[in-house]
């Protein structure tokens, strides 16, 4: 992992801690060394990179805010962090239980991936501050502006299925909770999207408003298809 990211930490229990998910401190075979999960460096790595990505835009991009809002949100959410994940091979590097590994759904797993990449990031800062947690997200992450931009794609998911939905089927999509889970400071939601009574979509995040745009991600993934064999009918 030192060499993929091209930093080598001087405390290696950071990169470790970083690469540890809550479930595997329960696991009986655990590394020893290991003995706390990677959701404080997490919270900190968050904080960090929305200070980097905001630093870059303001420098880089002479918009207004809501521009640069879209931007950055669009760089820091969970899909754009899953696929500097999967480049790092993170998704194989963290350590997680074994019922994790093997019962958890796609969208769990994605979020692992994403929130690894926050930890990695919290890591790094910790051990060497601001300037190579700079240099990770200029070369790990700020590459994706340019497919953001050019494809529109910072327009959060909520906007877009609120679009196509008033176009194609002349309503507004409805958000419900399904399930929520965890303790109040580390809760998990689990959300769906529904357009005439048709659940399209369901995604999961740490809040309400996360889950809600990861359930309108999955219902403009699945849009096209239901849309023509359930809305019209």
């Amino acid at each position: 992992m030192q060499k993929k990211i091209n930093y080598f930490f001087d405390d290696i229990m950071l990169l470790k801690t970083a690469l540890v998910h809550r479930s595997y401190l329960h696991e009986r075979d655990k590394d020893e060394d290991i003995r706390e999960h990677n959701e404080r460096l997490e919270f900190l790595g968050d904080a960090v990179l929305e200070l980097i990505i905001t630093d870059f835009l303001y420098r880089e991009f002479g918009e207004q805010e809501g521009y640069l809002t879209n931007l950055r949100s669009a760089l820091v959410n969970h899909n754009s962090l899953k696929i500097v994940g999967d480049n790092l091979d993170l998704p194989n590097q963290i350590c997680i239980s074994k019922g994790e590994r093997d019962d958890g759904d796609g969208t769990a797993r994605s979020s692992i991936t994403a929130d690894g990449v926050e930890a990695l990031i919290g890591a790094i800062y910790l051990d060497g501050g601001y300037n190579p947690a700079r240099d990770f997200i200029h070369t790990f992450i700020l590459p994706l502006l340019d497919d953001i931009v050019k494809n529109k794609t910072y327009k959060d998911s909520k906007t877009k299925l609120q679009e196509l939905s008033q176009k194609e089927a002349k309503e507004t999509p409805t958000y419900k909770v399904i399930s929520s889970e965890g303790k109040d400071h580390e809760k998990m939601f689990k959300s769906g999207v529904w357009i005439k009574n048709k659940k399209l979509g369901e995604g999961e995040g740490k809040s309400k408003q996360l889950a809600e745009q990861s359930a309108a991600t999955n219902a403009l993934e699945n849009f096209d298809t239901i849309i023509q064999e359930n809305l019209d009918k």
